[in-house]
């Protein structure tokens, strides 16, 4: 078994990687990395099994070639584990469940998921085909099996019990569990000197107390305001509820409440009464996560802090992977930190991805508190098998899941949503203090125009304030209303045509004029409406969701130094809203305001009776997904969950020094190359930059990323016409 291996030398040309070591150590690696969800027995296996194809000598004379500089055809080894146990589980003991377990993620831990049904298929025509190679591979491996594998056999877990969607999502992490294990002792050989730079360098006890210490100096030095006396006790009532059991926790706090930072001290202290391993907040707005990231930064250090969103996609359809795609690979996240701050699309691509680059870090949502920042953003159309994951994840996998949000949406009470029915949901604060706090927290008053109104007449109005941000639905509106006040003073435009180093500083910018009492006029799309720490005495928000309404007057008269700021909620004539769900959306939102006083806005409760309409409105499995859970068709619940409506690609612009960061990243691929780079981009629909590539506009530079060669505006940023993704998860 000695000169049996499982890679070629290292670099420098010594050590080879010995295949029944290899297999070993991922096996104990995915068992422990499995146990938090019973699943540590399968993974072991699956461990042992996942490159059993690389007993055949055929394979080894494979890897002889490539370390000799020769170019080999490759030998498909990741089947032949599958096989073994798709024979022993099916064929003989007529099990038609359990070689599922094994056999999905062993043959998928390169190429990914396959659905069941293609991988039985495949299996039975290889098993046919193929059986004195699958014989050979047996021979081979005969002692191996014999020590290792077939004592494992009669011991593994049992998951009959389990309904069809959550051993979907059960076999999913045992992928995870698995792939995770197979890249680190991969990179162990090949790159041994990143191994100790994966150790955590601050457990979840540190960053606790490092957060009760910065909390008591904000403490010390904030004025004891109505506004700061009321993020105190929502503070303080989070600490509180830490100390309960493990669950799902509802947070509702108005707009300025303190919930981001309030969240967060829930989430660390209960992490630390349970023994958790890690804090997950994942953010809707991709603009949003680099300013919550650096605030935490700033309690917890640079190192303590994973900020993970767009990033390079890695091409996982070939078995055997070229140096460039090795590099790609070792650079990849697995969230193996103790603070990670990502999107809602990193979060929720995990939970349904087949590719092992996307689901490489879902096994580390066990034993963790995941902070879901604006839930009421979740898109409709996927909430069944959102909430479905998500209600799994919190039954087995020991994960605590808080729902924070100044408009709830209490999934739980909608008929639609029954497989979140059965959760108990815990209130994080008591209902009579949330309804307190919206009372206290009454900085606005609503005006909604009865009439629509033309762009010309908007801004007429703009120009005769002083100080005012206007919220439109879509870039197109918000680009056409900046190029007409285009020569005024004191305007500035925010939106996604923008890089987020460029709208920071625009951001800081605004903020400075708020401050000095000078002109500003800021023109935004929804970029604006979650987390962005700005303050108007008036704010203009284009009729749309009753979320988004409140989410945008959250930016008036924000820290409370005005008896009441003024949000106007107007229409536009000729700019309908967008299609889909969003357009339900605002049509449900128009609705309810024709019935309701403005005023009514102030009320928690108004979003019950929202949202209670909206999910009646819409499909909330549109696209059948469930279905396609419960017959483990993971490349089909891959494609059909999308958070974004189409696929959207990373466009680096010409921002500062953002050429140079390119190319030094294309000289010299990393993961901290690429972040450098990642302040510079702006996201375009995929179909969209494959015709402005066509026509000059874009040259590609890896897979899903470009770089643009147009205009790069320092008002409205990509100036060449563009579709509008109108958020990411809107």
């Amino acid at each position: 078994m000695n000169d049996v291996y499982a890679h070629t030398p290292r670099a420098n040309g010594q050590e080879w990687h010995r295949l029944d070591e290899h297999l070993v150590s991922v096996a104990e690696m995915a068992q422990s990395f499995a146990a938090p969800f019973q699943g540590g027995r399968v993974a072991y296996l699956c461990g042992l099994l996942h490159d059993l194809g690389k007993f055949h000598p055929l394979f080894q004379q494979y890897l002889k070639k490539q370390a000799d500089g020769e170019m080999g055809q490759s030998v498909p080894h990741a089947i032949w584990g599958a096989a073994l146990m798709y024979q022993v589980y099916w064929k003989k003991t007529g099990n038609r469940h359990a070689w599922q377990w094994f056999s999905l993620p062993i043959a998928g831990h390169h190429v990914g998921l396959h659905s069941s049904h293609y991988l039985s298929s495949t299996l039975g025509q290889s098993l046919k085909e193929q059986h004195l190679h699958f014989r050979e591979v047996l021979k081979q491996a005969e002692s191996f099996l014999k020590k290792f594998v077939f004592p494992c056999m009669q011991s593994v877990e049992n998951i009959s019990s389990l309904s069809e969607t959550d051993r979907e999502m059960w076999i999913r992490l045992i992928f995870s569990a698995l792939v995770d294990a197979d890249y680190l002792d991969t990179e162990r050989h090949f790159q041994p000197e990143l191994s100790p730079l994966r150790t955590p360098v601050a457990s979840i006890t540190d960053l606790w107390n490092q957060f009760t210490a910065d909390q008591e100096q904000l403490t010390s030095r904030t004025d004891d305001t109505a506004v700061n006396r009321m993020r105190r006790e929502v503070y303080e009532e989070c600490v509180r509820s830490a100390s309960r059991p493990q669950g799902v926790y509802r947070l509702t706090v108005p707009t300025g409440g303190g919930k981001t930072r309030s969240s967060l001290a829930f989430a660390l202290k209960h992490a630390v009464e349970h023994g958790l391993d890690r804090v997950i907040v994942a953010i809707p707005y991709t603009s949003i996560i680099e300013q919550t990231a650096d605030v935490y930064r700033g309690i917890f250090g640079n190192d303590a802090v994973l900020e993970h969103h767009s990033q390079i996609e890695v091409d996982d359809e070939k078995e055997e992977a070229d140096e460039r795609l090795i590099q790609q690979r070792l650079a990849a996240e697995n969230w193996d930190a103790p603070l990670i701050v990502t999107t809602t699309v990193q979060l929720f691509d995990s939970l349904f991805s087949n590719r092992p680059s996307k689901v490489r870090k879902l096994h580390n949502l066990s034993r963790s508190v995941v902070i879901l920042d604006e839930v009421q953003t979740l898109p409709t159309e996927l909430l069944k098998p959102t909430l479905d994951a998500l209600a799994m994840l919190v039954r087995h996998c020991q994960t605590t899941v808080v729902l924070s949000s100044a408009t709830q949406p209490f999934f739980e009470e909608s008929r639609f949503l029954d497989v979140f029915s059965e959760i108990e949901v815990k209130e994080m604060l008591p209902l009579p203090t949330v309804n307190r706090h919206f009372q206290q927290m009454q900085r606005v008053d609503y005006e909604i125009w009865k009439s629509p109104v033309s762009l010309p007449q908007l801004v007429r109005f703009i120009r005769e304030q002083k100080q005012l941000l206007v919220v439109f639905n879509t870039r197109k509106e918000a680009k056409e209303c900046v190029e007409l006040l285009q020569e005024d003073d004191g305007v500035f435009h925010l939106s996604t045509l923008l890089c987020s180093a460029h709208r920071r500083r625009i951001l800081e910018e605004v903020r400075e004029r708020l401050k000095k009492n000078q002109p500003v006029r800021l023109i935004s799309t929804q970029v604006v409406e979650a987390g962005v720490d700005l303050d108007f005495p008036i704010v203009m928000r284009q009729m749309g969701p009753l979320d988004r309404i409140v989410q945008a007057a959250g930016r008036c008269n924000r820290e409370g130094k005005m008896d009441k700021g003024n949000v106007i909620i107007f229409e536009t004539e000729d700019m309908p809203s967008p299609r889909g769900s969003y357009r339900t959306a605002t049509e449900t939102a128009r609705f309810l305001l024709a019935q309701r006083h403005p005023d009514d806005l102030h009320d928690p409760n108004i979003f019950r009776e929202y949202f209670r309409r909206l999910f009646a409105s819409v499909d909330v499995d549109s696209k059948n997904i469930q279905k396609d859970r419960e017959m483990l068709d993971y490349p089909l619940v891959a494609e059909k969950y999308r958070l974004i409506d189409q696929d959207t690609v990373s466009v680096i612009v010409p921002y500062e020094e953002a050429s140079e960061y390119l190319r030094m990243w294309e000289s010299s691929p990393s993961r901290y190359s690429f972040r450098r780079l990642q302040p510079y981009m702006v996201q375009l629909y995929r179909f969209e930059a494959e015709k402005k590539e066509k026509d000059g506009w874009l040259r590609e530079v890896a897979d899903n990323v470009y770089e643009w060669l147009g205009d790069y505006d320092e008002r409205i940023g990509i100036k060449e016409e563009v579709y509008d993704p109108l958020s990411l998860i809107g």
